[in-house]
């Protein structure tokens, strides 16, 4: 795949895994042949307890390739009491909670039923998706997709994504 998605719920599996939204984008994604999606959810106490007791990074559920070798982690915002896990799934992953803060080529982009409002997380988003994120996530992967072959940095990268219709960044 010359782009992959990390999609994640920032609640357990138990929950997350009944998202439709997560399930239509999941599709789309694996749907194209150059697209790679996988899931992953926020670790349940004990789990988050031996990641941080082994120094293991949060990871996929389908390869168990850490988080922070995707090119996009794509983060669904269903309701504003999962946005501390939001936090938990950084700090997991090894990636800097701040946008601002992050030098590597991982995109960290939000969206949902929340992202109406992006202000109250967007310091920790590179862009945050607003409306149905089936309408624009082929785009998404377009731009990186480009970005990676023209071998374009983070500031160029969320420049062309702020053009979209719908992005914010």
């Amino acid at each position: 795949a010359e782009v992959r998605f990390a999609l994640i719920f920032p609640d357990l599996y138990e929950i997350g895994m009944a998202h439709q939204g997560l399930q239509i984008l999941y599709h789309i994604l694996n749907s194209r042949e150059h697209l790679l999606a996988e899931r992953c959810f926020v670790p349940d106490l004990d789990m988050e307890e031996q990641l941080r007791r082994h120094r293991l990074p949060l990871f996929s559920l389908e390869s168990r390739r850490p988080l922070a070798d995707f090119d996009v982690l794509g983060i669904t915002l269903p309701y504003e009491l999962c946005y501390t896990n939001i936090l938990t799934v950084l700090n997991l992953a090894g990636i800097p909670f701040r946008a601002a803060r992050r030098d590597r080529e991982t995109l960290v982009i939000g969206g949902g039923s929340c992202a109406m409002n992006p202000e109250p997380v967007a310091d920790f988003f590179d862009a945050i998706v607003l409306g149905d994120g089936e309408e624009v996530i082929l785009e998404i992967a377009e731009v990186v997709r480009g970005a990676k072959r023209a071998g374009l940095r983070r500031p160029e990268i969320l420049a062309r994504l702020a053009a979209l219709a719908g992005v914010y960044v």
